[in-house]
Parts: structure tokens; C-alpha cells; sequence
């Protein structure tokens, strides 16, 4: 079920739907785009307009922040969080279950080698076909390597907006994949950050964690969150 968010559709599945969503979409002969929203983004989509059309034409859009899951219970929706890490980390587990080819790109290169090494180490029969660091200065030199590797699983960590940016582009340029933006997840996957502990992950206060771990996030963070929920308390037209 999709529902309207300050002006925004933001699909209100659970976790298990999610993925079988996203498992139809890499299906489809065409790119499609699986957007991880959270309040940054919605920031960033007000005063972007070129951004919030890619948001706008994204073929899935997850609640990936508590505030966004907040945002939604605050219009009357019964919504779930559904994380970009532990979405992507399930979608890989399927793709290795169902011999679907994998594409990873973004972070340093001694990050995302390692992150590969340990995605191998842990998820058994993964396909990983190409994968490229994130330090690159023209987006076609990818595409060209994605064209002839041919990944259906395309993960792109580039931090937001440059990942949205680069997954859309790449609608013009590729056949068919599904492609996720996956923020810092490469970090956490190759051990160079730690993870919070689960019981800020159940609450929902990873933010908050890691705020805590790298107070240079604050400024990121806030007043970017406080904001977004005063203007979803606001807003009349999304109610339900």
C-alpha cells in the first residue's frame, strides 16, 4: 500500500512484502529503483526539484528512517521501518539463493573490497560480478562496465542525493536491474564501522547511536529531523 507523505508516496509495506516487491521489480525488463527515504531526503527534495522528481518516479520508496516510521504512525498509518542495510543484505541473501548476479558500487576501495571478501565469507553461493570503489569522475565509465557485466542487483553506495542521482541516470543507459541506494552500508559490511548494538536497532535509535559514536552527524541530523515531523504534524493534505 502506497501513501502520501508531504506530497511524497512513500510504500507502506512490511518487511516481507518489501522484499517480494522489489523480488518482482528485478523481474521486469527495465531498470527500476528502490529509494531509501528518510527525513535528510525529504529536506533535500523540498529545495531540490530535480530531486524530488526522482523520488517521485522511483518504482519502490521505503521508509529507511525512524522519522520517516513516525512521520507515517503520526497520519494514522500502521507503518514499519524497513532499514536499507538489513533490505539490501536480505535482497542479497536472495539473490545468492536464486543465482541472480550482483553489481556493488561506492566507498573507498579498501572498504568495498573488504566489504565483498566478508558478503562472500557470509552469504553462501553470492555472485558478486562487478564492483567499483566510489571514487570515480564520469558515471559512464560505469555504466559501460555495469553494460558488460550485466549485474541484476545493482547496490550503489554513494551517499544521498549522489546515489539517487546515479541510479536514475542509469535508467537510460542499462537494460534491466534493480538498483538500490545503500547509503553507508559498505562501512558497516567491510567492519570499518561497528554497528549499533540490537537493542538500539529494535527501538529504532540507531540514529541516535550513531550520532553519539560520530557527533559530526549532529548537524546533518538536526534541526533536519525536528523539522520534518513538525511540518508532518502540520500538513493537512496527507492525512488519512
Amino acid at each position: 500500500m502506497s501513501v502520501r507523505l508531504l506530497g511524497f508516496r512513500v510504500d507502506n509495506y512490511n518487511f516481507e512484502e518489501g522484499i517480494d516487491k522489489a523480488l518482482e521489480l528485478l523481474e521486469q525488463e527495465k531498470v527500476s529503483q528502490v529509494v531509501t527515504i528518510n527525513p535528510e531526503m525529504f529536506a533535500e527534495a523540498e529545495k531540490n526539484a530535480e530531486f524530488a522528481n526522482i523520488i517521485n518516479d522511483a518504482e519502490m520508496i521505503i521508509p529507511d528512517g525512524i522519522g520517516v516510521k513516525i512521520a507515517l504512525q503520526l497520519k494514522g498509518y500502521n507503518a514499519q521501518r524497513l532499514p536499507g542495510i538489513d533490505f539490501a543484505k536480505r535482497l542479497l541473501q536472495e539473490a545468492a539463493l536464486k543465482n541472480i548476479s550482483v553489481g556493488i558500487i561506492g566507498a573507498k576501495e579498501e572498504v568495498i573490497t573488504k566489504a565483498v571478501e566478508n558478503l562472500k565469507n557470509e552469504i553462501k553461493n553470492l555472485n558478486v560480478v562487478y564492483y567499483h570503489n566510489g571514487y570515480f569522475s564520469d558515471d559512464n565509465e560505469i555504466y559501460e562496465d555495469l553494460q558488460k557485466t550485466e549485474p541484476r542487483l545493482i547496490l550503489a553506495a554513494l551517499g544521498s542525493p549522489k546515489q539517487e542521482f546515479f541510479i536514475y541516470n542509469a535508467k537510460n543507459k542499462l537494460s534491466k536491474a534493480l538498483m538500490i541506494g545503500i547509503g553507508g552500508s559498505l562501512d558497516v559490511w567491510s567492519g570499518n564501522v561497528k554497528r549499533a548494538p540490537e537493542i538500539y536497532q529494535k527501538l529504532g535509535l540507531e540514529w541516535l547511536y550513531r550520532t553519539i559514536s560520530q557527533p559530526e552527524r549532529f548537524k546533518r541530523i538536526f534541526p533536519a529531523l525536528p523539522l520534518f515531523l513538525l511540518k508532518v504534524i502540520m500538513s493537512k493534505e496527507d492525512k488519512k
